[in-house]
């Protein structure tokens, strides 16, 4: 059954007759994740929870169209594993200027950078487009959006406890046995600056894990994704609902 939020699923016709508040855009990356998740782990869990946080705020009345995700994201730390494949900031740029600037032009007046991939980071091109174009613009990263704390074990942000978790709700098939995933051990900076977060460089990736991960995988289980992933769809759709009835010209009080 065709699912009026999915872009993808639409034809003309439909489109034609509908009036759209808010356009949703997934974005990814392509990267190996542990031995036990698919490469293409971060896209598949953008397009599913815009999708589910979709699907809950139209229920509610939201007119809101998730596009077709991008697969690529920055990996520059990872240029000598195997396909993982980069996508610089600059051509990040580029990409989400066509996009907001076909939207604009064709009266969606508020899109949302849906991430799922923490090297992308969508703020300051949303600072150097948002003068240019007529759309209201912003980001959201899903896995920020509930605390895991109250959720999961082991706070690892790659391929670990959270991740493995929301993929074995969500695309099962797609997960391996946790018997076949590496420990998810990753290595710290030497530099205290680094460590504490006040001082920030780029993680060079196999330096870091052997496995690829950054997280131990082994606590996960499907209940804990499901949970989580409610959690996290719920509080999307309270906000697509808030921002498709907002006035762009008038957010502030």
């Amino acid at each position: 059954m065709t699912r009026p939020y999915i872009l993808n699923e639409l034809t003309w016709k439909t489109v034609r007759d509908t009036r759209y508040d808010v356009a949703v855009l997934p974005w990814g990356a392509t990267e190996a994740h542990n031995y036990h998740l698919p490469y293409g782990t971060d896209n598949i869990q953008a397009d599913e929870l815009a999708a589910r946080a979709a699907e809950r705020a139209w229920s509610r009345g939201a007119k809101v169209v998730v596009l077709p995700g991008v697969p690529f994201g920055v990996n520059t730390g990872q240029l000598d594993i195997p396909l993982c494949i980069n996508m610089n900031p600059s051509t990040q740029l580029l990409v989400l200027r066509d996009v907001a600037t076909s939207l604009a032009g064709q009266g969606i007046a508020k899109l949302v950078v849906f991430n799922g991939h923490g090297a992308n980071d969508f703020r300051q091109m949303i600072r150097e487009l948002q003068p240019q174009v007529a759309v209201f613009l912003c980001t959201v990263n899903w896995y920020k959006v509930v605390d895991p704390k109250g959720f999961f074990t082991d706070l690892g942000d790659h391929a670990g406890e959270l991740e493995t978790s929301v993929m074995q709700h969500i695309a099962p098939d797609l997960v391996l046995p946790l018997s076949e995933a590496g420990s998810g051990a990753a290595r710290k900076f030497k530099i205290s600056a680094f460590r504490e977060g006040w001082a920030w460089a780029p993680r060079n990736w196999r330096q870091v894990t052997d496995d690829t991960g950054s997280g131990n995988p082994a606590a996960s289980t499907p209940e804990k994704g499901k949970r989580y992933v409610e959690a996290v769809t719920g509080k999307l759709a309270d906000f697509f609902v808030e921002l498709a009835k907002a006035d762009p010209a008038k957010m502030y009080e």
